[in-house]
């Protein structure tokens, strides 16, 4: 490796990711990763700040009443600061280890599959006959969670739109053909390919939620039962619709890692008081008090979206479904931007001259809007689908992959006292795979029995 690789920032395909390479004093120790980077076009730290606010509270905040419903006030409330914590934790370490890995290999950024296919060349024996098909199975992953995301997104605002059409004009189309409607809106904001553009959109989207939060909390604090008719804990049975539906709410780890590749000061992410604690603490504040409170107003009724229990004919409820939609929609570029930056930039980039790539990648990110309305038209139940999409993604994107990361990361390195960090992690796989086994097989259960 040598200092030319610094010109390579996004997703660098050519690079030859095998031995680190150490300068002749064999210490990585004067190479920092972040003073290398040169990103094109790179987002200010409130830029960033605005853009893991909208990462991280979509559609999914709206489900949580619904999801205490499915633990109990007692249990929702200290479940979901576990998962928001172990979430933060798990990108604390996930990042840690991709700023670990630049140093050894000396270069600027390596991306989440290249980390786990240079973590598992370098952890132990038995792990690296994985590392061949660590890159399409980790890239695979991120582009289907998120273009999962995006299906859910597709729902959402033709569902918002059909109930204020349904409210104000009486006719009764279905869902389906409000999807259809939504195309051309989706295709204009999915063409803007540069996070930088998109960041003023990011902050206006915030702004409507922080109001339609407030009119939401309006509707809830307006005569609350008594607490005593709402249940602490509830069956455990419940608890894996529970944990997929809150992992699907908190993480967005695609593109928290690609907001934090594009930043101007990435050393400004991850400080004790950064953006990314900052961020999370203010977003688990607001899950746990739109839950707590949404389940104590509404109960066992408490519905996949707590915009379908206030009351629909008031206009400031028909606001929160505007104001929702529209942030949805600014969402779904900067979710599904994720799946099209991978496939496109890794993938299909190489395959078309370079004169014609802006043609042909406006061409792909078409036909991705495309499947995510052919696949919201065959799955249109947004509660479920929630669950699965949380359950059976997240918990390998956010819990089990940062784990075993680090696991061979530190192999060489070792694992500190009483291996107190290989125990951590183990516990963290093991978490991981629980949930998502159990949560996923429970979604599938619900989607069963919905379309039976």
């Amino acid at each position: 490796m040598n200092a030319d690789i610094k010109t390579v920032t996004v997703y660098p395909t050519t690079l030859e990711l095998t031995t680190p390479t150490k300068p002749a004093n064999g210490s990585n120790d004067d190479y920092d990763p972040h003073q290398h980077r040169n990103v094109k076009n790179p987002t200010t730290n409130w830029q960033t700040f605005a853009h893991f606010l909208k990462a991280s509270v979509g559609t999914g905040v709206l489900a949580m009443p619904s999801a205490f419903a499915n633990a109990g006030y007692v249990n929702g409330t200290i479940l979901t600061l576990i998962i928001g914590s172990l979430a933060l934790y798990c990108l604390h370490i996930l990042i840690s280890c991709m700023y670990t890995l630049c140093k050894r290999q000396r270069v600027p950024y390596v991306s989440f599959s290249q980390a786990m296919n240079l973590g598992l060349k370098q952890g132990p024996p038995w792990l690296r006959c994985l590392a061949p098909i660590s890159i399409p199975f980790v890239d695979g992953f991120l582009a289907f969670y998120h273009f999962g995301i995006c299906c859910v997104y597709v729902v959402f605002i033709a569902e918002s739109i059909k109930q204020l059409v349904d409210e104000w004009s009486g006719v009764q189309w279905d869902v389906r053909i409000y999807m259809c409607i939504i195309i051309v809106p989706l295709l204009l904001i999915y063409s803007i390919k540069n996070l930088k553009l998109l960041a003023p959109f990011s902050s206006a989207a915030n702004l409507l939620l922080l109001v339609g939060f407030g009119i939401i909390l309006y509707y809830i604090f307006e005569d609350l039962p008594p607490l005593s008719e709402r249940e602490p804990f509830v069956a455990v049975t419940k608890l894996p619709t529970f944990f997929g539906t809150v992992l699907f709410a908190l993480e967005a780890v695609g593109v928290i890692l690609a907001i934090e590749e594009n930043m101007a000061t990435p050393r400004a992410f991850v400080r004790p008081c950064g953006i990314m604690n900052g961020g999370m603490s203010i977003v688990l504040g607001l899950y746990v008090l739109l839950g707590f409170f949404g389940y104590w107003k509404y109960g066992e009724e408490a519905l996949g979206s707590i915009t379908l229990n206030i009351p629909q004919s008031d206009i400031p409820a028909q606001v929160v479904k505007v104001f929702f939609a529209i942030t949805t929609w600014i969402s779904y570029a900067l979710q599904g931007y994720v799946t099209a930056h991978i496939l496109w930039s890794k993938y299909l980039s190489k395959h078309f001259k370079e004169t014609r790539q802006t043609l042909y990648e406006l061409i792909f990110r078409a036909i991705i809007v495309l499947l995510t309305f052919a696949c919201a038209v065959a799955i249109p139940d947004l509660s479920v689908f929630l669950s699965l999409v949380g359950s059976f993604c997240l918990s390998i994107l956010g819990l089990i992959f940062p784990a075993l990361l680090q696991i061979c990361v530190q192999y060489t390195e070792g694992y500190g006292p009483l291996r107190i960090k290989l125990i951590i992690n183990l516990l963290l796989l093991c978490f991981g795979v629980f949930g998502g086994v159990v949560g996923t097989y429970v979604s599938i259960v619900d989607i069963i029995e919905v379309y039976k």
